[in-house]
């Protein structure tokens, strides 16, 4: 027998859309077997309420009888339930729990009582109210055509906002036309190492630290990735120079740098490093990603302007919400380079049309009313309070350990006395406290004497409110 949808009737909707296939002999058996199917599989969750048998008869073009007929005996075999005023319902039964899948490249805290991972900002303090005026606000002027596929670029609405944001807040030139709206860094990357292969490049420059999820992006797109050694200075692009000059294997044609906090060390890029990779570029045609992944948050001087600033053709400027707001909003920008636009674009269209719009043009209405900038500050004001009190609770607790790279951003380096990293992180795991040793965010080819330290990265930002004092007491307990 075909397969059947059976909707109900306008004003006479009870319960969902039913997917009947029915099989076997007899519309009743065919119809009592697909929908025990549907329950057993789990299709129909328990509690839901099935269409009354004379709407679902009129829907599937039957007799009245025979659905019911179906209806009862599901009940009598204990799969449906049915009462005076409540319907035919799916019987409530024990319902095994979907098994976890572990993802490479991802954390999933669990059975933790305090996480103290970096790259995660208080969740709960994300501006519900505010947000959701903005919500209102931008839906509500949206005009129809913003519902459609829409434009691999993002709307213009957000790309504007953007723009002006981006120049006042972070030094950044930025053309409307130049932005991309994408879902997050990762996408942005993914895009970026896909452009950078079609041109020939075969070799890109990272940081001796940071994370292993966008080596990995780099890597699928068919670059090789070169660590840059670190120091106190930021870290050292004079590599770029022998490996761009023709030696073994080299075809640098871009670097990944996080130039304004490195992640995770915290340490800005001096001001004659950032001169000589711009200096860089522009001798060998190469391109600076530079993601600014927490920008807005810097606490015991004027923040760091973006390198874009500097040569706007030679740097690619990318930044996101995930900081700032939230991850889960999964939006991020570029800002390129005129060269690469287009290839950009067309990257991007061939998998993806836009990012969800009404989440962008709530996001533009969110920057254009001030409610950005009121966030961002109370948020400053909330993230910097807790560094004090960390650094105050590390010199009362655990002078031995010494805090570094906490003049700006959500998280903070602890040194530990050399050879306990692991120790501490065993530790930190008993006690069901989420933390990450530096070594994981070493690249596997470093080489440098700086990559050897001992060292816990604390995302003090994380916790909310309300756990920031436990998680604290907690990471005080395993330090030592």
């Amino acid at each position: 027998m075909a397969e059947t949808w059976a909707t109900s009737p306008s004003g006479q909707a009870l319960g969902i859309d039913l997917h009947i296939e029915p099989t076997g002999s007899g519309l009743r058996r065919g119809l009592t077997d697909a929908l025990r199917e549907a329950v057993r599989g789990g299709r129909l969750a328990p509690g839901t309420r099935l269409p009354a048998s004379r709407t679902l008869a009129v829907d599937l073009g039957i007799a009245r009888n025979t659905v019911a007929d179906a209806y009862a005996d599901l009940v009598a075999e204990g799969w449906l339930t049915a009462r005076q005023g409540s319907g035919t319902r799916v019987a409530e039964r024990p319902v095994e729990a979907p098994r976890a899948v572990h993802t490479p490249g991802r954390r999933t805290p669990g059975k933790l009582l305090h996480d103290l991972h970096p790259g995660t900002p208080d969740l709960a303090s994300f501006p519900r109210a505010e947000w959701l005026k903005a919500s209102r606000r931008a839906l509500t002027a949206a005009p129809n055509e913003a519902l459609g596929y829409g434009d691999p670029r993002g709307r213009p609405e957000l790309r504007t906002a953007l723009a002006g944001y981006l120049a006042r807040a972070r030094g950044v030139h930025a053309d409307p036309g130049r932005i991309i709206i994408c879902a997050g860094f990762v996408q942005g990357l993914t895009l970026l190492g896909e452009v950078l292969r079609r041109r020939g490049a075969r070799d890109i420059a990272v940081e001796t630290y940071g994370l292993d999820v966008h080596w990995n992006v780099l890597t699928r797109a068919g670059l090789h990735t070169h660590p840059l050694p670190l120091d106190e200075l930021g870290t050292d692009t004079g590599g770029l120079d022998a490996w761009s000059g023709g030696g073994p294997g080299a075809a640098v044609g871009a670097a990944l740098l996080t130039p304004a906090h490195q992640f995770p060390m915290g340490v800005p890029l001096h001001p004659d490093r950032r001169a000589a990779i711009v200096d860089w570029a522009r001798r060998t045609g190469g391109l600076i990603l530079e993601d600014d992944y927490d920008g807005e948050f810097r606490y015991d001087r004027q923040p760091v302007g973006a390198l874009q600033g500097l040569d706007p053709e030679r740097v690619v400027y990318l930044g996101t919400t995930s900081k700032s707001l939230a991850p889960g909003l999964r939006l991020g920008w570029m800002v390129l380079p005129a060269a690469v636009v287009d290839e950009v674009v067309e990257a991007k269209g061939a998998t993806d049309w836009s990012c969800g719009v009404l989440d962008q043009l709530t996001l533009a209405e969110f920057l254009g009313s001030g409610a950005y900038d009121r966030h961002l500050r109370s948020a400053r004001l909330r993230y910097r309070r807790r560094r004090d009190q960390l650094v105050a609770a590390l010199a009362e607790r655990a002078p031995a350990v010494h805090a570094t790279g906490i003049a700006a951003g959500l998280h903070a380096v602890l040194q530990l006395p050399p050879g306990t990293e692991q120790s501490v992180v065993r530790a930190a795991a008993w006690q069901r406290l989420g933390v990450a040793g530096l070594s994981s965010f070493r690249h596997e080819d470093a080489a440098d004497p700086a990559a050897l330290l001992d060292a816990l990265v604390v995302g003090y930002g994380t916790p909310p409110d309300h756990a920031w004092n436990g998680a604290l007491d907690a990471l005080c307990r395993v330090l030592p």
